[in-house]
């Protein structure tokens, strides 16, 4: 069997691949409202050879990098890559992330791998919640990977702080902001202090990526979509946002996806935006 998966990968082939050297699967199950469900439920059952990522301690650095870092901050380099050797992967593993269901927190993984220059690594398409529903294997035995090295550094060209999205808007850059209209328009806010958006974004939910049973749309759908949202600009053009820079990540794999790689990611995103409360904020659609 080829794997090579890139973005998407389906329950049914990575069930027929599990046990394979060359394949690491990774759980990010979380839950922002509960930060220890994800251990709990990995414990309870998760696809077989699976490590756990905690989203605050794995998939996130800490706030000491700095002012607009954010809630879920980007990690440091080489402490992810340290990560990454102690599941056993290595720049040469096929990787493949899950979560509870729509692949949001998955994809954070993937973004964090592929910043790195990781290509062969993909979210499971309907995630846990696929897996189970087609009776698929399931363990509750946690894997030991042989530690492994993994050393690489991020493409910084791809990850824009507070001042980079000002300069991003001011040359004519599209800013996505992923998040729900009723928190992008400030209708509502249930997580952080302020509400409202950053001036001059454009809303489109992540939820948009996905259909009804949380699997991703399809790739030409998600083309049109983005195509008509980035009215000519090329996906270099485009960065995107979200509370905290995590749902965000999902719209980066569906743009891969739908074959409009490049797009940028401002890592602190709305949480990180209103570290200042100097800065601007807009309400309304």
């Amino acid at each position: 069997m080829t794997m090579g998966w890139q973005t998407v990968v389906q329950a049914e082939a990575l069930a027929a691949a599990l046990g394979r050297e060359e394949l690491a699967v990774v759980d990010c199950r979380h839950s922002l409202a509960d930060p220890d469900a994800g251990n709990e439920a990995f414990a309870a059952g998760h696809v077989p050879g699976a490590v756990h990522a905690h989203m605050d301690r794995d998939l996130s650095g800490t706030a000491a990098h700095g002012g607009g870092a954010g809630r879920h901050p980007w990690p440091d380099a080489t402490v992810f890559c340290a990560r990454l050797g102690d599941w056993g992967i290595t720049p040469h593993h096929q990787v493949v992330a899950y979560d509870g269901g729509d692949g949001a927190f998955a994809a954070r993984l993937w973004f964090l791998l592929r910043a790195l220059g990781h290509v062969d690594v993909a979210v499971l398409d309907g995630g846990w919640a696929r897996w189970r529903s087609l009776g698929l294997p399931v363990e509750t035995v946690t894997a030991a990977p042989a530690p492994a090295r993994y050393r690489a550094d991020f493409d910084r060209s791809r990850l824009l702080d507070a001042r980079a999205v000002e300069s991003h808007l001011e040359d004519g850059g599209l800013l996505v902001d992923a998040r729900g209209a009723e928190r992008f328009s400030g209708v509502s806010e249930p997580i952080d202090p302020v509400a409202g958006h950053v001036p001059g974004a454009v809303n489109r939910p992540y939820l948009e990526n996905v259909g009804g049973d949380g699997r991703i749309r399809d790739a030409q759908a998600l083309h049109d979509g983005f195509q008509g949202l980035m009215a000519g600009r090329d996906p270099g053009q485009v960065a995107v946002m979200c509370g905290s820079g995590v749902t965000a990540c999902h719209h980066l794999l569906a743009m891969a996806h739908a074959g409009l790689p490049g797009a940028k990611l401002y890592t602190g995103s709305w949480s990180g935006w209103i570290e200042d409360p100097e800065r601007p904020v807009a309400t309304g659609a």
